[in-house]
């Protein structure tokens, strides 16, 4: 450890160099305008960067051409460690804190700041595996049938509920683009619906019959009322107000739906708002759908992301048949 570094842990930390600081700011500015990241990655990213700043400035680096990968693993290594003022960081923050820094390399590359990229042979941690959450389509059925509606008069609330739950197992969306669709993007006699995902990208999908039909009742009983509520909106999920749904709404909607149909809301089998978006990966698997196809209804960049979905897959098969086949057990 040197001196630097003790130094930095001690509190008296040096000030990363004008010209790190100038090649982060540009960098971030890159991913607002040009890559469309959300608010909350960039915040990631930006706390990640500055993290590595101040490792640079205890090392006495002032120059990206100066770092080297060894100290980039370095870095990743601290990481990992903890120190005075930091905790352990896990695998997969570890992973995405290296993800950063190496974007920032590439990046400073590509603009023409340095001849060469340091951090192109340095592999970050591998995060433990985790498999999705999927409920297996009873329990789906349960659950949409438990955020209603009630009755043979239901409220416009109660319409509301269902409709959004069929809306995110019928298209598999994600909860920022159920919230954040408008009516103008729903096409219900086409059975189509137009997403907005990350990165400002857009992508058409199907949406079921059940869904269609929920997303019908809801439009023309209760959504008109709910308008009314509010100063106008196009947004198609509304709240009580007649704004726009948050995303915290909707969480709170699945929840209540959760504990109505006997499912769990803690613990690592918790329903959450991307549950049915797995569930509505997973069932398209088993059912026989292509992998690359699914790949374009979830709007996942890279098929690879995707693929984890067969890994649930080929674990259900397992099971089954572990306890059907006469021979599975020796």
């Amino acid at each position: 450890m040197t001196a630097s570094t003790t130094a930095a842990q001690a509190g008296d930390r040096p000030p990363p160099a004008p010209a790190l600081r100038r090649a982060v700011r540009t960098y971030l500015d890159h991913l607002t305008v040009e890559r469309g990241l959300s608010a909350n990655t960039l915040t990631s990213y930006r706390r990640d960067l500055d993290r590595y700043l101040d490792t640079l400035a205890a090392d006495g680096v002032d120059d990206l051409a100066a770092i080297g990968p060894a100290q980039i693993a370095a870095h990743v290594a601290r990481l990992r460690e903890g120190d005075a003022d930091h905790p352990p960081l896990s695998a997969a923050s570890a992973a995405r804190a290296a993800s950063a820094v190496r974007g920032l390399h590439r990046f400073a590359v590509r603009e023409g700041i340095v001849g060469h990229d340091a951090s192109r042979d340095v592999r970050p941690p591998a995060p433990p595996r985790r498999l999705p959450k999927a409920l297996d389509v009873t329990e789906v059925v349960a659950l949409l049938e438990a955020a209603g509606p009630d009755g043979p008069d239901p409220g416009p609330l109660s319409l509301r509920d269902r409709a959004l739950l069929e809306f995110l197992y019928g298209t598999g969306a994600r909860i920022s683009e159920a919230v954040g669709a408008a009516v103008d993007d729903l096409d219900l006699p086409a059975g189509t619906a137009t997403l907005h995902g990350k990165g400002g990208r857009t992508r058409l999908v199907p949406i079921g019959g059940y869904a269609v039909a929920a997303l019908d009742t809801y439009l023309v009983r209760a959504r008109p009322g709910l308008v009314a509520a509010g100063r106008g909106t196009p947004a198609v999920f509304l709240n009580a107000r007649g704004g726009p749904l948050s995303r915290q709404s909707a969480w709170t909607i699945l929840r209540r739906a959760a504990r109505r149909a006997n499912l769990p809301v803690d613990g690592p089998r918790a329903v959450s708002p991307h549950t049915l978006r797995h569930s509505y990966a997973t069932h398209l698997l088993d059912g026989g759908a292509d992998v690359r196809v699914v790949q374009e209804l979830l709007g996942h960049a890279s098929v690879t992301t995707t693929q984890v979905y067969t890994l649930v897959t080929v674990d259900r098969l397992r099971e089954v048949y572990a306890t059907s086949h006469p021979r599975a057990r020796g």
